[in-house]
């Protein structure tokens, strides 16, 4: 499966769930699985193997066809793409307070799939560190922002940007007063 596959499926489990107001607990109980493997999954953050989607999809009390319907990998042409500010779909990933993503989009191109977010960063956001499957490209578009790697820690201002190999367990924490905000551009890699 392609890697834009993959993320539409995680994005669906977490739209349907939420839609039928069922709290991560909620469902992974009616799957039989763990509350962290249904985060994992909706965070793009692993793969569910076949039995263990299906699961989730009959959990969700959901039509295949209806699950599927409109999720489809991309075609051999790279058509110009325009998306409107008002089309950026907002999200949420883990268990994170103050965190505010809009995906611009997501497409594959080539052997890869790029996922553009917009994330902004109240002043009293946290989370623990994660790993993501995808280098990570961070551009700061306003205010100062402290990046935690392990013990590590790298300060970004307004204009600075890094990019990192995501499966390094990471965090952002703003350390201003007023919102902060970044562009990040995930790089998901063909698995073989």
């Amino acid at each position: 499966m392609e890697d834009d596959i993959l993320i539409q499926i995680s994005n669906r489990i977490k739209d349907k769930r939420r839609e039928k107001n069922i709290t991560v607990q909620e469902l992974a109980s009616r799957a039989n699985v763990s509350k962290g493997l249904i985060s994992q999954i909706e965070n793009s953050r692993t793969i569910p193997s076949l039995v263990v989607l299906v699961d989730i999809i009959k959990a969700l009390e959901i039509d295949m066809n209806v699950f599927f319907k409109d999720i489809h990998g991309s075609g051999s042409n790279f058509p110009l793409i325009i998306r409107r500010q008002a089309d950026y779909d907002h999200f949420e990933k883990e268990h994170a307070e103050g965190f505010h993503y809009q995906r611009i989009f997501t497409q594959s191109i080539k052997n890869s799939t790029v996922d553009i977010v917009i994330l902004e960063l109240e002043p009293d956001a946290h989370r623990l560190q994660v790993e993501t499957e995808a280098y990570e490209y961070k551009y700061i578009l306003s205010g100062s922002i402290e990046y935690q790697f392990g013990e590590t820690i790298y300060t970004l201002s307004q204009g600075d940007s890094m990019l990192f190999d995501g499966r390094i367990p990471h965090t952002p924490k703003n350390t201003g007063k007023e919102k902060a905000s970044m562009l990040v551009i995930y790089f998901f890699e063909e698995r073989a």
